[in-house]
């Protein structure tokens, strides 16, 4: 009578596991939920960077309708040296692209590809350079943007702007 007992609660142990197996299988291969703009409402704000007398100062309107606006300007000893009008754009399909204007070059546009952990990575492998764009906000609060891809030398080459938050 013990075995039989014993047999029956193992019978139903082991069901028990497969069940929860499948359970957790299950919920593994669910498609995670596609970021929004809403994850990015960190980026809005005024953020600035100062070397010497070069400023870098890059703007971000807060996500509405499924858009961020963004500019950027590149001032060295009192004079502008470079700009760029940027998107952040919600597509139809969910998709979230960042859409580059830079003074005197082609509108290009780079897909997010990761948002984890205050980092967001938009690559587009056609582009020359660059070829990825990072924004990772810091512990401190700062913001660290990046871009990266094939320098003229064939070689990898990275460039940081490590940004912080201006005050209103």
């Amino acid at each position: 009578m013990y075995a039989k007992n014993r047999g029956s609660f193992m019978h139903k142990l082991v069901l028990s596991l497969v069940v929860a197996l499948l359970s957790v299988a299950a919920h593994a291969q669910e498609p995670a939920t596609k970021p929004t703009l809403q994850d990015f409402a960190w980026l809005a704000g005024h953020w600035r960077m100062e070397q010497g007398d070069n400023r870098l100062d890059e703007q971000w309107m807060a996500p509405a309708a499924g858009l961020m606006m963004g500019m950027a300007r590149f001032v060295q000893a009192g004079k502008v040296i470079e700009y760029e009008f940027t998107l952040l754009r919600q597509e139809l399909n969910g998709d979230i692209l960042y859409i580059a204007s830079p003074s005197k070059q082609t509108q290009t546009a780079f897909k997010l590809t990761s948002l984890r952990n205050g980092q967001a990575v938009f690559e587009n492998p056609q582009h020359d350079f660059p070829t990825k764009i990072v924004y990772g906000l810091q512990a401190d609060g700062s913001l660290l943007a990046a871009i990266e891809g094939p320098g003229r030398d064939g070689k990898p080459r990275r460039v940081e702007y490590p940004y912080k938050r201006v005050k209103p």
